[in-house]
């Protein structure tokens, strides 16, 4: 059978490859014809609540009106053009509303095209800044473990070697420093001894190899892909002033956090510092288009300008697209122009109140609430397309990962819906 004799779903199964899927045994996929709000419609007509929030971006809901007006405005006026030499209101416009909302040090904003660039670009950044000072042994990046911070090439090299999704490439990448995750959580009194608190390790770690280190990278509070763990925003605040005392960089990627999904703004807010770089995506756009930026602060940016060749080398070609930047402003405005901090802190409420009865269930290790994320973590790893068949009934997309069921609904989902979200959550957590 030609591939033009094929069904739309034969011609996905036997051409498309989809993300962490076997090619040979690509599982359950559905067809999406529309999405509006909080579902998304198959082309069997059936609805389905999107609990995922298509990977954590789609804060404000599908085809959410405001946002794609701005996109459709914009692309009757200037749909793209080089940022080389150029520039457009939109990104200046994002440019303001990004400095209003963000840590007050991050002055400097490089626009990019998704999460996974923007480590890229934060890591590029942290490398000719030491190289700018003089110290251009200073190449190499220091991590938690379990940690994860995209696909492309230099960001898996920060990504957990052993426990994560690219630990097959060892051989390829960067050999990197890593330490233990924070074993405090958020919820749990900080211990002020460094042999407890994971400090003492990191110490040890940063002191033994501060002529080689650029900068520290990780995820600020909440480990996303890497296991959904909360933990101690304190591990940062003095993590913070080592770095300092021994001219490594700070660099917090707060692509899934950003944007109030974790009851702050961002996670930096969980904080008393701020780091010297920040990347920014997924619900910079509120999901509409791909976009992201890396964001740091004078010292960092003037010391690449005083370096040798002073230039940053780093120029997508859709930097600082017009469609991007005019739907991040849309996005951003809506959330600040509403009771974001309220909305997310109800979500979190009735999450925590509904999925507590997860904690009865044999196989459940454990259930974990921050602001918009639900979790309930197995004793047993969870097959996604084991829940994507349940997805009909339960009427709910839910994308499971390792040994965590979890949401990140849209803010913008009603108490009856996300009760539907965590009913499917718990039908989960007693059948797989």
């Amino acid at each position: 059978m030609s591939a033009a004799d094929l069904s739309q779903l034969e011609f996905d199964q036997q051409h498309l490859w989809h993300p962490y899927t076997n090619v040979a045994k690509p599982g359950p996929t559905f067809v999406v014809k529309e999405s509006e709000g909080v579902h998304i419609t198959l082309d069997d007509g059936t609805r389905l609540i999107d609990a995922m929030s298509s990977w954590w971006c789609m804060m404000h809901g599908h085809k959410n009106p405001a946002i794609t007006k701005a996109i459709h405005d914009q692309l009757d006026t200037l749909p793209h053009v080089m940022f080389g030499g150029l520039t457009h209101d939109p990104a200046i416009d994002l440019g303001r509303k990004l400095l209003e909302i963000t840590p007050d040090s991050l002055t400097r904003i490089f626009y990019c095209d998704s999460g996974s660039v923007s480590v890229e670009v934060a890591m590029k950044m942290a490398v000719q800044y030491q190289h700018a000072m003089g110290h251009a042994g200073r190449s190499e990046f220091a991590t938690i473990r379990s940690g994860y911070h995209g696909d492309t090439w230099k960001a898996m090299s920060v990504c957990d070697p052993d426990t994560g999704m690219h630990h097959l490439f060892q051989g390829a990448l960067s050999v990197q420093h890593f330490v233990s995750r924070p074993p405090i959580r958020i919820h749990e009194d900080w211990i002020d001894d460094p042999a407890q608190n994971g400090l003492g390790e990191l110490r040890s770690v940063l002191e033994a190899n501060a002529d080689k280190i650029a900068a520290f990278i990780l995820e600020p509070v909440v480990q996303g892909t890497g296991g959904m763990y909360f933990y101690h925003p304190e591990y940062l605040n003095q993590a913070r002033a080592l770095c300092d005392e021994l001219g490594i960089l700070l660099i917090f990627d707060e692509i899934a956090t950003g944007f109030g999904r974790t009851g702050e703004l961002f996670a930096t807010g969980f904080c008393t510092v701020e780091p010297d770089i920040i990347c920014l995506g997924k619900g910079l756009t509120g999901g509409h288009i791909s976009f992201a930026c890396t964001m740091t602060n004078d010292r960092v940016a003037e010391g690449i300008g005083g370096g040798n060749p002073g230039i940053f080398m780093h120029g997508p070609t859709y930097m600082a697209n017009p469609l991007a930047c005019a739907a991040a402003k849309a996005s951003l405005d809506l959330l600040t122009g509403q009771d974001w901090r309220g909305t997310v802190a109800a979500i979190g409420e009735q999450m925590a109140a509904e999925l507590a009865l997860a904690r009865d269930l044999p196989n459940v290790a454990d259930v974990r609430v921050l602001g918009a994320i639900g979790v309930i973590e197995m004793k047993h790893r969870v097959s996604a397309d084991e829940a994507h068949a349940r997805a009909h009934d339960m009427g709910v997309f839910l994308r499971p990962f390792g040994t965590n069921i979890y949401t990140m609904p849209p803010f913008i989902t009603s108490p009856d819906q996300l009760s539907e979200i965590t009913a499917g959550m718990l039908r989960l957590a007693r059948e797989l």
